[in-house]
């Protein structure tokens, strides 16, 4: 049966909606004035330093950032790093995890031990890099992807997961004919679809956010990532001087402030557009991934 709630819950209920409330629009706020602030012209920015509703919308920003194809070719990479980044991340995350949910396979603890190890120590930036010299990966998409093929956080938390899955399935799984691969791909991947949008998420994300790498790795401007590309772009508009040439005679360099504001969100929105259709298994893979050690 259920009980009607005492004042002591409602009061409860009532502070965590009130408290959630302000955190959501905290963190709605800055996101909202970094929209609007991209279309409003230079004078208001200067007038006003929080812009919500805008009193004249302009795409002058915009025009400025897509005022080459270069974008759009930096888009494409971008693109193509993070589909094919997620796809080989989450193979071998996959692979190696299940592995290590297997308690008869030898040096298990010794693999883990290690994965676990770098959380906290690394190689370092010249020691990654020295590797990925050595490898012939200067220049090449690969030098964006394979480094950070597998993150350790993420492995655990899909072993976690692995390892929460039911014994029984699994048995009769093999007593059915199914090898290890057969189970994995049969059995335990299907059953792990919110680990799995889960931690595709975390990594089309980093793949997405692809900077620092590509800086040190992409000498090739044809293949920066629109990261790089759109750092480059607020880097000439600072130093701008008024030269419009190319743009138009009516063409008005918006202010620096504005640019910024619109690189971030061109960087952000397409990122943002996945993640509802991963929602409703973020929660539950989180979630129930960090339940069992």
């Amino acid at each position: 049966m259920f009980h009607e709630k005492n004042w002591g819950s409602r009061i409860f209920d009532l502070c965590n909606v009130l408290l959630l409330t302000v955190i959501a629009v905290v963190v709605f706020l800055p996101l909202f004035h970094v929209l609007m602030a991209s279309f409003t012209t230079a004078e208001e920015l200067a007038r006003k330093p929080f812009i919500l509703i805008p009193a004249e919308f302009t795409l002058s920003a915009y025009r400025y950032v897509m005022s080459t194809d270069t974008i759009f070719r930096a888009m494409t990479v971008s693109v193509g790093v993070t589909v094919i980044g997620t796809l080989t991340s989450m193979v071998l995350t996959c692979l190696m995890a299940y592995g290590l949910t297997r308690r008869d396979m030898d040096g298990r603890k010794v693999i883990m031990f290690l994965v676990v190890f770098t959380l906290l120590f690394n190689g370092g930036l010249i020691p990654t890099f020295l590797i990925v010299k050595n490898l012939g990966l200067i220049d090449s998409y690969l030098s964006l992807i394979l480094p950070t093929a597998v993150n350790a956080f993420n492995l655990i938390i899909m072993r976690t997961f692995f390892l929460n899955l039911p014994e029984g399935i699994e048995e009769s799984a093999r007593m059915d004919g199914c090898n290890d691969l057969g189970v994995l791909f049969r059995i335990v991947i299907p059953l792990s679809a919110p680990a799995i949008a889960t931690i595709s998420l975390f990594y089309a994300v980093n793949y997405w956010n692809t900077f620092f790498n590509a800086i040190l790795y992409i000498n090739d401007t044809h293949k920066w990532p629109i990261q790089v590309l759109l750092r480059q772009i607020v880097i000439v508009a600072s130093q701008f001087q008024g030269d419009s040439s190319g743009l138009g005679e009516d063409f008005v360099k918006p202010p620096e402030q504005t640019i910024k504001m619109a690189v971030i969100v061109i960087s952000t929105v397409p990122i943002l557009l996945v993640y509802p259709f991963m929602q409703k298994y973020f929660a539950k893979g989180a979630l129930v991934g960090s339940v069992k050690g």
